[in-house]
């Protein structure tokens, strides 16, 4: 496995997370019927909480000088917090970059997650399930629930463990 750095990312960092998202959302594309908007971009509400919003924070994954992904997560003032994005660009994948930067990131907030995903998105289905039983072994629950505002897709699968 490549050698991967995780930070939280700064104001400095903005602009490789925004090309980041764009790359992340043109994948979930495939699973969310969604269109880029009129200028080529996607809905980056998300994004813009992370880095405005105290529940929240950024993350920025990077190996060597190279970005490889990104992870945002929201709920830090609860009782749980929520991977509520998570993207390695394609080049990194399927060497544990993945992996480590997921488990990186919980680390940093020790206690109950959730993390959702698409069942018709077979790897990151497997991704995640593989992470639940990881760092919690059978302590994991799953459940599926509907995607809020859009009756024509399927629900999302929602993971559910300690960290």
């Amino acid at each position: 496995m490549p050698e991967i750095s995780v930070r939280r990312a700064n104001v400095a960092d903005r602009s490789v997370l925004e090309r980041l998202w764009l790359m992340f959302r043109h994948d979930l594309s495939e699973f969310r019927s969604v269109l880029p908007d009129s200028s080529g971009g996607f809905r980056d509400d998300r994004l813009r909480a992370s880095f405005r919003d105290p529940d929240w924070a950024p993350y920025l994954v990077t190996s060597g000088e190279s970005p490889v992904g990104m992870a945002l997560v929201r709920g830090l003032n609860g009782s749980v917090r929520v991977l509520s994005e998570f993207f390695i660009v394609r080049g990194a994948r399927r060497a544990g970059v993945g992996l480590s930067a997921a488990r990186e990131v919980l680390a940093r907030h020790p206690g109950s997650w959730e993390i959702a995903f698409q069942d018709d998105n077979a790897p990151a289905a497997r991704f995640w399930r593989r992470l639940a039983a990881d760092v919690s072994g059978t302590a994991w629950t799953e459940e599926k629930r509907p995607v809020p505002g859009r009756d024509d897709l399927p629900p999302d699968v929602w993971i559910r463990f300690q960290s």
